[in-house]
């Protein structure tokens, strides 16, 4: 009987740990989704239960104004138990010019995409946007037009907030998203650190404690593969898609685990709420095989 009691009681405990543990969660920004067994063993054996989907890009066109592109395709079934918050990006050239019906055809879009794909229980939408101040009136009133349309279908809204807009006015959103990376200039030969530099980040993080907006905390798993041409920045190599010459020089830049964690630990320092989710950008298989299985389990534990 005691033995019983002992482990019910353990039961219960480990139960109470979880249930306030740090939420566990996961961009996908790719135009296929393909959920092999590598991401589908990534998602179980770290308990991840959010993801990202970016569902598509808006551009502008010049003579069809705010236009979608790049659309997700869905090869394989959403992973189950894992809930999907529909993200999209919007070039910050869309904002420069008047949005008109764009919100309403936004969130029309993604209704259709959940029931086309049969993508159940969403009741967040996510706008990753890198406004500008020249851009930021017209953005936050697209923004405002949206979380009403959003409110209408029991959705809230969220968005990416960069560092450097932490110095600005808050977002008429929901919640936001801090993305702890791309904190350098990747075109530059002599920026070792442009994904992820804490000494960088540090004057804007100065900004987060007054920051009046609930945040969660996004860290970054990928690289850049860049190509220089002496010092001269020719691009960011994807496959076999840029030409190369023998002469030029392709330079690796990712970030290590101590810089990531570094980062956490800043974060927990100044406004510890923003860990109460921590996101991993992205899931895909290099990303998610770059460490061991413990190093992913301290980047994600509270």
């Amino acid at each position: 009987m005691a033995a019983t009691l002992l482990i019910v009681l353990l039961g219960s405990c480990q139960a109470d740990r979880r249930n306030d543990a740090t939420v566990r969660s996961v961009y996908y920004w790719s135009t296929t989704l393909r959920m092999d067994s590598v991401k589908q063993g990534f998602l179980a054996e770290h308990d991840i239960r959010r993801m990202y989907l970016r569902y598509f890009d808006v551009v502008w066109d010049a003579e069809r104004g705010a236009q979608p592109n790049a659309t997700l395709r869905f090869d394989d079934a959403l992973p189950q138990g894992v809930e999907v918050v529909p993200t999209v990006f919007i070039l910050n050239d869309c904002m420069q010019h008047e949005c008109g019906d764009l919100a309403e055809k936004l969130v029309r879009r993604i209704v259709q995409m959940n029931e086309t794909h049969d993508v159940t229980g969403v009741d967040e939408v996510q706008i990753d946007c890198d406004w500008t101040p020249s851009t930021e009136q017209r953005f936050f009133a697209f923004l405002t037009d949206v979380r009403q349309r959003l409110k209408e279908h029991g959705m809230r809204l969220s968005a990416t907030i960069r560092l450097h807009q932490l110095a600005g006015r808050v977002p008429p959103v929901d919640r936001g998203v801090l993305m702890m990376y791309n904190t350098g200039d990747f075109t530059r030969l002599d920026d070792e650190h442009p994904i992820l530099d804490l000494h960088v980040a540090a004057p804007y993080l100065r900004h987060l404690p007054d920051y009046d907006l609930p945040l969660s905390a996004a860290y970054p798993l990928f690289r850049w593969q860049l190509v220089f041409r002496g010092s001269q920045f020719v691009g960011i190599l994807h496959g076999d898609d840029l030409p190369l010459l023998p002469t030029d020089s392709v330079v690796v830049r990712e970030p290590t685990l101590d810089e990531i964690l570094e980062a956490r630990r800043a974060l927990s320092d100044i406004r510890p709420d923003v860990n109460d989710e921590v996101i991993l950008y992205e899931l895909n298989n290099y990303n998610i095989t770059r460490f061991n299985s413990h190093d992913y389990e301290t980047i994600l534990s509270d």
